[in-house]
C-alpha cells in the first residue's frame, strides 16, 4: 500500500482501540512508523506525499547510466548496481536501501520486469572460528572487448564463520599444480590455516571417495602432507554440506561477473581482487548481519599461522586430470578422446599430458600406467578414436549365451541354457555384464564345481552372476579344491605301480547280519 492508504488505515485502527504496538504487529511496519504518521494532521500528509513526487533523489544524476543496465541486463539486481556505481564513482557513498528503492520504481514506472532463477539452500549450524574453509570451483562466459566469447574458470575459498572469501581466475582450465598455488595465495590471504578443508569431489584434488578413505592425486596427496592439512570431501550430490561455498561461487558469478567486459587475465583478477574489498568482504552478510572484513579481525587470530613457504616449481609435477565417462572417454581441449573398455569401471579419473608429435597421452596418476596415446585434432567436436577401444561386436547376445553355457558338462548344457535365458530377462540392459562374470569363473574352475553351483543357484532361486560368483567361492572352501582349472576327460596317470595295483584292489565284504549278531552277543 501506498503512503496515504498506510496513513488512513494507522487512523482507523488506532480509533477501533489499537494500542500502536498492537497496530504496527498488524500492519507489518515498526513503532517508529506509526508514530510519525499519528503526528501528522491530513493536510500535513497530503502536503508530504505531493512534495516525494517533486523531491530530488540522490540517485537522479545517475538515472540515465542506471537505466541503461537495467534494459540491457533485465535480471541485474539492486545490489550489483550498487557495487557498479561504487566502481564506477570511487567517492560514492550511499545505502543499499536507497539503492533498491531507486531501481525498484525504476523497474515500475518504465516496465523492467526483473528476470529471477530462485534456488534453494539448507541453513547448517555455524562453526567456530578458525574451523573450516569451504573450497569450490566454477566457471563463466563473458564477452570480451571485441564482442567475443571466453570461458574464464574460477576457485574460491570463504572461511566458514566470517564468510571472508578469497578467489582467482583463469582463462583456462585449471592444473594440480594451479590449485597448489592458489591455496598458498588464499593462505597468504587469510593468514593462516584452518583445522579443516572441505571439498566438492573434483578430480583434480580426489581420485576417489573410497567410502571416506581419500585417495588424492599425487600431487595434491604431497601437498597435504607438506602442510599437514585435515580434508573432509563432500558426498556427490550433497550441496547442502558446503552451502557457504555454493553462495559463495553464485555471489562472484552474478554480482561481480555478470555482465562485466573481459580485457586481459590479470586485469580480470585485480578488478576481482578489488570488488573483493569493496563488496564481497565489506558488504553486510544477509545471515550474519555483520559485515565479513570486521569478523575476520578476530578469526584470523584462530587460524594456524604460515610458517614456512613450499617450493611450488620443483616439488609439484603440472599434471592435468580428467574424469572417465561413462562411454569410456575423457574431454580434453572440446574433443573427446577414447579409452580401452572397462576403464570408467576401474579409474574415475585420469591424467593427460601434451607430448611432442602433438600427441596426448593419458595415463593413470597413481600408477604411471599409460592407456591411451592419441593424436591432437585441429578444430573442436571431434571424436578421437582407437579402433582398438572398440568392443568386439561380431557377437550377439544369443552367440554370447552359446558361449558360456557350452563351458558347463554335456548333462548340464540345458540347464544352463535355462539358467542363462533367465538372467537375460532380469538384466537385460546388463545380459553381457552378467555372461562376463560366469563366463570368468567357467574359465577358473572345474566342472564338479560348476555344475553344483548351477543346481544349487537354481535350487535356492538365485539368478545373479554375482550370487553364481559367491556360490562358487563358498563351494570351494567347503570341498578345499585347488582353484587351478583340470580337464575331467583326461585319465589321471597313477604316481607308480603299486599306486595302481593298490586302486584296483577291493576289500573284502561282509553282510551287515554279521556284525549284527557280534553286537547281540553271538560269536561268528
Amino acid at each position: 500500500m501506498d503512503k496515504w492508504e498506510m496513513y488512513m488505515e494507522i487512523q482507523q485502527l488506532i480509533k477501533q482501540g489499537f494500542s500502536k504496538t498492537k497496530a504496527a504487529e498488524k500492519l507489518g511496519v515498526s513503532r517508529s512508523t506509526i508514530y510519525r504518521n499519528l503526528e501528522k494532521s491530513p493536510s500535513e500528509m497530503v502536503d508530504w506525499v505531493e512534495s516525494l513526487k517533486s523531491r530530488r533523489k540522490k540517485l537522479d544524476p545517475y538515472k540515465e547510466l542506471i537505466l541503461s543496465w537495467l534494459r540491457e541486463h533485465p535480471d541485474m539486481s539492486a545490489a550489483q548496481v550498487q557495487d557498479w556505481l561504487e566502481e564506477k564513482y570511487a567517492s560514492m557513498k550511499i545505502g543499499e536501501s536507497t539503492v533498491r528503492a531507486f531501481v525498484r520504481e525504476l523497474r515500475e514506472e518504465y516496465q523492467i520486469e526483473k528476470e529471477t532463477s530462485p534456488r534453494e539452500y539448507e541453513a547448517i549450524p555455524e562453526l567456530p572460528m578458525g574451523e573450516q574453509i569451504q573450497v569450490d570451483f566454477g566457471h563463466t562466459k563473458q564477452k570480451t572487448s571485441d564482442n567475443k566469447e571466453v570461458k574464464l574458470n574460477f576457485i574460491a575459498f570463504v572461511l566458514a564463520n566470517s564468510r571472508y572469501k578469497y578467489k582467482e581466475w583463469l582463462d583456462r582450465p585449471f592444473t594440480t599444480q594451479d590449485v597448489i598455488r592458489t591455496h598458498e595465495n588464499a593462505f597468504r590471504w587469510f593468514k593462516g590455516i584452518p583445522r579443516e578443508l572441505v571439498y566438492d569431489q573434483d578430480s583434480l584434488i580426489v581420485v576417489s571417495e573410497n567410502s571416506g578413505d581419500l585417495i588424492l592425486t599425487k600431487e595434491f596427496q604431497q601437498y597435504k602432507e607438506t602442510r599437514n592439512l585435515n580434508l573432509h570431501v563432500c558426498r556427490k550430490a550433497d550441496p547442502e554440506s558446503k552451502g557457504k561455498i555454493e553462495n559463495v561461487v553464485g555471489f562472484m558469478k552474478h554480482n561481480f561477473a555478470k555482465h562485466r567486459v573481459f580485457h586481459t587475465i590479470d586485469s580480470w583478477n585485480e578488478q576481482g581482487w578489488r570488488w573483493l574489498n569493496r563488496t564481497g568482504n565489506y558488504k553486510i552478510h544477509n545471515t550474519t548481519k555483520k559485515r565479513p572484513a570486521e569478523v575476520f579481525s578476530l578469526e584470523k587470530q584462530h587460524l594456524r599461522p604460515v610458517t614456512q613457504d613450499i617450493d611450488l616449481v620443483n616439488n609439484y609435477e603440472n599434471s592435468i586430470t580428467r574424469s572417465v565417462h561413462k562411454d569410456n572417454t575423457i574431454r580434453y581441449l572440446s574433443n573427446r578422446y577414447s579409452l580401452p573398455l572397462g576403464t570408467f569401471n576401474k579409474h574415475e579419473s585420469v591424467c593427460v599430458k601434451e607430448i611432442e608429435d602433438n600427441h596426448l597421452l593419458i595415463y593413470i596418476s597413481q600408477t604411471s600406467e599409460i592407456v591411451a596415446k592419441h593424436k591432437i585434432p585441429e578444430g573442436k567436436g571431434h571424436l578421437v578414436k582407437d579402433r582398438n577401444h572398440s568392443r568386439d561386436r561380431t557377437k550377439g547376445v544369443d552367440a554370447f549365451i552359446d558361449t558360456v553355457a557350452n563351458q558347463f558338462v554335456d548333462t548340464d548344457i540345458e540347464i544352463a541354457y535355462d539358467y542363462l535365458y533367465a538372467l537375460r530377462g532380469k538384466y537385460p540392459r546388463y545380459i553381457k555384464d552378467q555372461l562376463q562374470i560366469i563366463l570368468r569363473e567357467t574359465k577358473n574352475n572345474n566342472n564338479s564345481i560348476l555344475s553344483a553351483t548351477l543346481h544349487e543357484c537354481i535350487k535356492r532361486n538365485l539368478y545373479s552372476a554375482t550370487d553364481f560368483s559367491d556360490v562358487v567361492s563358498y563351494l570351494k572352501r567347503q570341498r578345499r579344491v585347488d582353484d587351478t582349472v583340470t580337464d575331467n576327460d583326461e585319465t589321471v596317470t597313477p604316481l607308480n605301480k603299486i599306486s595302481g595295483w593298490i586302486m584296483e584292489t577291493e576289500a573284502q565284504k561282509r553282510k551287515v547280519d554279521t556284525y549284527t549278531n557280534i553286537l547281540e552277543g553271538d560269536s561268528i
